[in-house]
């Protein structure tokens, strides 16, 4: 799946009430539309910079069946190497007649070395003459804090329509339509995305976590 990893320093500051501030997040992926998303969910809260940006280069495997897994693979890996509380991020699209699939496998449904139209030809292409096109993007946040896991989860439902329809986002956006929208992800700003995404509610999480426990 999506390999994204972080890890952050802070430093906390009173005032009339209690305030949480992060200096430096370092998202490991070097996809921008990814970071252009978070950065707009986090607004000044964090600085976040990607894995280049990072000199990171490391290669994290993604080797189990479930986002929660691969997700704690991730975080685990980056903790045991910098010694700092860290998170990782797994996502996946969660198609409802075709048993969930392709959830894990999703940035790699159509093989090793496909495109992201690639993938999309696939799904398009299992549910030819299938009226259910029901479906669901899903995020599984984990955060490594002082040795201790916790996880957050982000679920956005949906559609599939029955063709690819606008030019913004990535992945499977141009073939997703959430509940309470006529447009796809990939017809949306990323303020309009935001409104239903599956990676902003479990972000959401994760900083409401972070500002009651800091």
């Amino acid at each position: 799946m999506l390999k994204t990893t972080f890890f952050y320093s802070i430093k906390v500051t009173f005032n009339k009430q209690f305030i949480i501030m992060i200096d430096t997040l370092i998202f490991a992926t070097n996809n921008q539309h990814k970071v252009d998303e978070i950065r707009k969910v986090l607004g000044d809260i964090f600085d976040v910079i990607t894995l280049k940006e990072a000199g990171i280069t490391i290669d994290i495997p993604e080797p189990y069946n479930t986002l929660e897994e691969n997700a704690t693979e991730k975080s685990k890996t980056i903790y045991s190497l910098k010694g700092k509380d860290c998170f990782s991020e797994d996502s996946g699209l969660e198609v409802e007649t075709l048993n969930r699939e392709p959830g894990v496998k999703s940035a790699r449904y159509a093989g090793e070395n496909r495109s992201d139209n690639d993938n999309i030809q696939k799904i398009l292409s299992n549910l030819v003459n299938e009226s259910n096109r029901r479906a669901r993007f899903r995020t599984v946040i984990s955060l490594i804090r002082e040795g201790k896991e916790h996880q957050f989860e982000g679920i956005c439902e949906g559609t599939i329509t029955t063709e690819p329809r606008g030019e913004k986002g990535f992945g499977y956006d141009p073939i997703f339509i959430p509940d309470g929208s006529e447009k796809t992800f990939a017809e949306m700003s990323i303020e309009e995305k935001n409104k239903y995404s599956h990676r902003k509610k479990a972000t959401e999480k994760l900083i409401n976590f972070l500002q009651a426990t800091y």
